[in-house]
């Protein structure tokens, strides 16, 4: 399917890896010029494979407001338009939280600086300019665990449901502009994250008896997916091309799910 990305600026954070990286190789595949970041060094080793059609990565940190407007400009002056934003960047807090009393109020802060102010950071230095030029998509990814309070990582959770209603006041003050917002939710996929996420389970368990992750995953997937399967990184990627284009010029402050039907609202 062409969507007409073909030329249009994408600028991915959390590019490094994972559902970023998956996502920022996918505008490349449309055919769209890609600038990517992360605070992971490992972001200008992306940004090469991608050849052509990226402009360059950005190791930023994006707690780091002054440094994402750095990297916003620059974008701006090598591109001279951006078009489209998504910020896939976050962490989990790295350990079991059920019960939330588990974890230590001090647990919460790193995960909301990255997962919440991280986000605003990127809407203040990107959507701006996006008014002016009265076109324009961004694009949060938040989670499942932000619609059903989710007790492995209360943190995590939390913070994707701020990010889920921040997404829908964007969108309202955006959408006299012409531009257009969004949060991606995904469920079960395989990435590190969510091996991380069975690893704070696990170091939590009786070792005799404790399932490997692919038993344990497996079981979880059973127990909670309809569709019985993993979501795939491609799978989110085809969805965040997708708001992108002038195919979904029609949907804004949504919140939209790839969870293989984990999550149906009645």
């Amino acid at each position: 399917m062409d969507l007409g990305l073909v030329g249009q600026v994408a600028v991915v954070t959390g590019a490094a890896r994972g559902l970023g990286r998956a996502i920022a190789e996918a505008f490349a595949a449309e055919g769209a010029r890609v600038g990517l970041i992360d605070r992971d060094e490992g972001v200008h080793r992306v940004a090469e494979s991608l050849g052509g059609q990226v402009g360059r990565g950005f190791a930023v940190d994006v707690t780091e407001f002054a440094d994402v407007c750095s990297a916003a400009e620059q974008f701006r002056r090598q591109f001279g338009r951006i078009d489209h934003v998504v910020h896939a960047a976050a962490i989990g807090s790295g350990k079991f939280g059920f019960p939330f009393w588990n974890l230590a109020p001090a647990d919460w802060e790193p995960v909301l600086r990255v997962n919440i102010l991280g986000a605003v950071h990127v809407a203040h230095a990107f959507a701006p300019e996006m008014a002016r030029q009265h076109a324009g998509t961004l694009l949060f990814l938040a989670s499942v665990a932000g619609q059903i309070g989710s007790q492995t990582d209360p943190p995590y959770s939390a913070s994707k449901a701020a990010l889920i209603n921040f997404t829908q006041c964007a969108a309202k003050d955006l959408a006299p502009y012409g531009v257009r917002v969004n949060a991606l939710c995904p469920g079960m996929v395989r990435t590190a994250m969510n091996q991380a996420v069975y690893d704070a389970w696990a170091a939590t368990q009786p070792l005799e008896g404790r399932p490997g992750f692919e038993e344990w995953a497996t079981a979880k997937i059973a127990r909670l997916v309809p569709l019985n399967r993993w979501q795939e990184p491609a799978d989110i990627a085809a969805m965040a091309v997708f708001l992108a284009s002038d195919r979904a010029r029609n949907i804004t402050g949504q919140t939209i799910n790839v969870d293989g039907g984990y999550v149906m609202h009645w």
